[in-house]
Parts: C-alpha cells; sequence; structure tokens
C-alpha cells in the first residue's frame, strides 16, 4: 500500500499550522500545544524541515519558526521529499541503473509512467490547499466512488 509515514503527516500539520498565521514566528513549544504533537516530535520534524529549507529559524528571546516562503509555493512533493525523499513506487521508477532486471523487464517503463504521473499530481497540490487557506479541492465524485470500491475490496490484514 501506497502510505506516508506519520511523521511526513505530522509535519503537514506542523506547516498547515504555520501557513495560518503567516510571517508569525512560533516556537516548537507553542507549536506542540497547539497540534498536540509531542514536544520532542515537533522539534526533530522542525529541523527536518529547516534542513528542506520549508521552514526558518529565528534565534533568541523571540525566536521560533515560520514558513520559508509562502505557503502557496511549497508542494506537497516538496514536503514529502523532505521526510520520505524522493517518490519511487518501484526501484526502476527513480530511473534506470536501479534494478537488477531492467534489461529483461517488461512492466518498468509502465510504473516510471505511473511514478511521474504521481509526482505530478504531488506538485500540483500546494501546502494553502492541504491547510484548507485555498480554494476548496474540486471534487472528483467517479474517483471516490473508485477509491472507496477498491477499500471494501481490498484484502484486510491478518493480525
Amino acid at each position: 500500500m501506497l502510505r506516508i509515514s506519520r511523521l511526513t503527516d505530522y509535519a503537514t500539520v506542523l506547516l498547515a499550522t504555520l501557513a495560518s498565521e503567516p510571517g508569525v514566528v512560533q516556537t516548537a513549544a507553542s507549536l506542540a500545544g497547539r497540534t498536540h504533537i509531542a514536544a520532542p516530535t515537533v522539534s526533530k520534524l522542525l529541523k527536518q524541515l529547516q534542513r528542506a529549507g520549508l521552514v526558518s529559524s529565528t534565534r533568541g528571546l523571540h525566536g521560533g519558526y515560520q514558513l520559508a516562503r509562502p505557503a502557496a509555493q511549497i508542494s506537497a512533493a516538496a514536503i514529502l521529499d523532505a521526510l520520505e525523499g524522493p517518490l519511487a513506487l518501484t526501484d526502476c521508477s527513480v530511473g534506470h541503473g536501479h534494478c537488477d532486471i531492467e534489461d529483461s523487464c517488461r512492466v518498468g517503463r509502465v510504473w516510471q509512467r505511473l511514478n511521474l504521473a504521481i509526482r505530478r499530481a504531488l506538485y500540483e497540490v500546494s501546502l494553502a490547499q492541504l491547510a484548507g487557506l485555498d480554494t476548496p479541492p474540486t471534487r472528483l465524485p467517479a474517483l471516490e466512488r473508485e477509491m472507496k470500491a477498491a477499500a471494501t475490496r481490498a484484502p484486510k490484514a491478518v493480525a
């Protein structure tokens, strides 16, 4: 199953909280309180987000964190890359030379195409949209029905 990690989910919540008050410097402790995410986890994620250039920090008495650029200029792809690395559905979907059987494989090109399509979709979604600060997302009823149907058909995990 394709699924983002809990830490990536938490990072998105932190970024959305920062996006809700652009230009306001917020401490890790205040973000932990507002989001109900444990303070050590908040600190760890903020450091990763800073290294990726998504947030900036200010030291000192009135220090803290804020978005490094407007929420509309931060894509979902940038958030995923910062926490999970580049999206790769399969070894070969990253590019040539990453798979031992790529010379004889018949499905690699299709996985590469799918990987690219997902990547493009992630680039089209901004943090502003994720945070609900932009226009409401377009609803795709057919896609929603298909996803619900797939969820009901999926085999249940055995505990």
